[in-house]
């Protein structure tokens, strides 16, 4: 996995950043994803996110993450036979401010719940969602199976 973090104004410590490049590789590779697979996490201030929020998906209120994928889930042949051109799946933002925030609600470590929140927006790049309750089924507990996989339990 190609991951490119954009953590200019240290909202996330290394230590943190590390285990969010760790969760997507070891996430990518439990999806079987190609290894030249590219995509970005942008951190951001709450204010940022929410304006994020606001001007993209007309809600105006903080959240974790934003996920911007780069295909909707309709495979395109338009690259189809060039060799070698890494699939680039999207960018994420990440608001580390209201990661600390939930992870302090739901009672669990700031460790946890920033697994949660990447591993999550990993899966919305990759074309799965929730909004149905029949592709909820599908998404949650593949998202539990890989936070478990990697060892951060609830």
């Amino acid at each position: 996995m190609d991951l490119t973090i954009f953590n200019d104004d240290k909202l996330l410590d290394q230590e943190h950043e590390d285990l969010a490049r760790k969760l997507v590789d070891f996430a990518a590779k439990e999806l079987g994803s190609a290894a030249d697979t590219e995509m970005s996490i942008t951190i951001v201030s709450d204010e940022e996110i929410r304006r994020i929020n606001r001007e993209y998906r007309n809600t105006d209120r903080v959240t974790d993450v934003i996920s911007f994928a780069i295909e909707d889930g309709d495979k395109d042949d338009e690259f189809a036979g060039f060799e070698g051109i890494p699939e680039n799946i999207g960018d994420l933002f990440i608001a580390p401010g209201k990661v600390a925030a939930q992870a302090k609600d739901y009672g669990h470590s700031f460790e946890r719940e920033l697994g949660y929140t990447v591993v999550h927006g990993f899966l919305h790049l990759n074309g799965y969602d929730h909004i149905k309750p029949e592709d909820e089924a599908v998404m949650i507990p593949l998202q539990e199976k890989i936070l478990s996989a990697y060892g951060l339990e609830r």
